[in-house]
């Protein structure tokens, strides 16, 4: 669930009550250094870091971004280098550390299971992350949004502290050119000893949306595939596009058919467990879904909103009152973000607008940048809702642009982060949430607030 609305608390609630707590693992650098930077309130960033096994590392990244005192009203966040295919040992440190706090924080003070959730799609950071999870001891990894048949043999890797690649996916390189981003945990102990004592390998559960990706990945994966989540074209952030030409609706939403639904039977025909996602956040799809044969279910929207949830408290306030109301939209849009897949935005009265002219074009975080090879044969870096003529500058088409939308800085705003630009204006959130969003004013009961705990009553009940 976006950047830092799933985070350690909300997993920590979830695990804590016998299910498996998920936290994103989407941008966790960003968001340890604006923590940090926000003066760590309640220490927990600090704590977590005094625990990070590599010597050294805690006490630089407190040196360069922790204010004790936290930011004075309209100071900008100090950024972080944006990704790129060779990082330096410090920055990919960073990232290491960044997973760690999080998955260390969540899995504190219970015996639960506690995972992370990676977006295929956002490769540069994945192998610091995963790694970084790993030494917290981090139980399943989930990852979706492309197509992660190489990340089983990662793991395998890691779990051993041996070097390890991933496919770099660059546009417009040849067949016969092939690009990798890599990590070597003896370079990142260095020049301290590596551990010889091997780490836990997590599950890997792959995200899915269609049949024939779950049989390839069942098939064709680099190692062990331990199950699937089968996520619908009704669940929050960014879906699947439709198979096959894309249509859209009288409201401009792409239109899903029957091509679109994955076959539960064949599924099963894999022989690997696999749960439900996308609208099961009501009351009786657990047993339906596992009556179909699955595992269970996995539900997002009803804890986005729960107090434990990162999603900044004036947000969660006013889109709940008016939920209560029936004022709430959840609009498929199937251009507002940078990588072309459909994006779910909540509409409410007196929310942010979105669309052509909202905010400002650029792009300074850089998770959703998209690697492309330059006429010079280097790889370069564009994101379609950066400046236009920029965009086109390397190559881009401009039709690509139209509609795109800052998701990270959006995201980042989502969660009380946002960043603050030179002429004084703060960044907007975009909040993105699965369709289940409008009804469940049913599960509210009146109510204006409830617990992690109230969801999993209602959904075991």
């Amino acid at each position: 669930m976006g950047a830092g609305v799933s985070d350690w608390r909300l997993a920590r609630a979830v695990a804590s009550k016998g299910q498996l707590g998920v936290v994103s693992g989407t941008a966790l650098d960003i968001l340890l250094v604006r923590r940090l930077q926000d003066g760590d309130p309640g220490g927990h960033m600090r704590r977590a870091m005094g625990a990070f096994p590599l010597p050294g590392v805690a006490d630089d990244v407190l040196r360069r971004y922790f204010r004790p005192e936290g930011r004075a009203p309209g100071t900008p966040y100090k950024m972080l280098p944006a990704y790129k295919q060779v990082m330096s040992q410090r920055r990919q440190l960073v990232s290491v550390i960044a997973a760690f706090v999080e998955v260390y924080l969540a899995k504190e003070g219970h015996q639960g299971l506690v995972g992370m959730n990676l977006l295929t799609k956002i490769q540069i950071p994945t192998l610091q992350c995963l790694y970084g999870a790993m030494l917290a001891g981090v139980d399943v990894i989930l990852m979706g949004a492309g197509i992660p048949r190489d990340i089983p043999a990662v793991l395998d890797d890691l779990a051993q502290h041996r070097a390890t690649t991933l496919r770099f996916e660059v546009q417009g390189l040849s067949s016969d050119r092939k690009e990798f981003l890599s990590v070597d945990p003896k370079e990142l102990w260095s020049p301290g000893p590596i551990p010889t004592t091997p780490l836990l390998r997590p599950q890997f559960l792959a995200i899915i949306a269609s049949n024939s990706l779950a049989t390839m990945l069942a098939r064709k994966a680099s190692g062990r595939i331990d199950g699937f989540v089968i996520e619908g074209p009704t669940a929050g952030g960014h879906n699947a596009p439709p198979r096959g030409t894309t249509q859209l609706n009288d409201q401009g939403e792409p239109r899903y058919g029957d091509r679109d639904v994955v076959d539960l039977e064949k599924i099963a025909e894999l022989g690997l467990p696999f749960w439900i996602a996308g609208g099961a956040g009501r009351q009786g799809r657990l047993r339906e879904s596992q009556a179909a044969g699955a595992a269970g279910i996995q539900v997002g929207t009803l804890f986005a909103y729960t107090d434990e949830s990162g999603l900044a408290e004036p947000l969660k306030r006013a889109i709940l009152a008016h939920v209560a109301k029936g004022e709430v939209k959840v609009v498929t849009d199937p251009r507002a973000s940078p990588t072309g897949y459909p994006f779910k935005v909540v509409h409410w009265p007196s929310a942010p607008g979105v669309g052509e002219g909202f905010r400002d074009r650029l792009c300074d975080l850089g998770a959703l940048r998209v690697p492309y090879l330059t006429p010079e044969g280097t790889i370069g870096f564009r994101c379609a809702a950066e400046p236009v003529d920029l965009y086109m500058k390397k190559g881009g088409k401009i039709e690509d642009t139209i509609g795109r939308q800052c998701i990270c800085n959006a995201l980042t705003a989502d969660i009380g982060q946002a960043q603050v630009r030179p002429d004084g204006r703060v960044e907007p959130p975009i909040v993105t949430s699965g369709d289940d969003l409008e009804s469940i004013g049913v599960f509210l009961a009146g109510r204006t607030r409830y617990t992690a705990s109230d969801v999993l009553d209602f959904l075991l009940a």
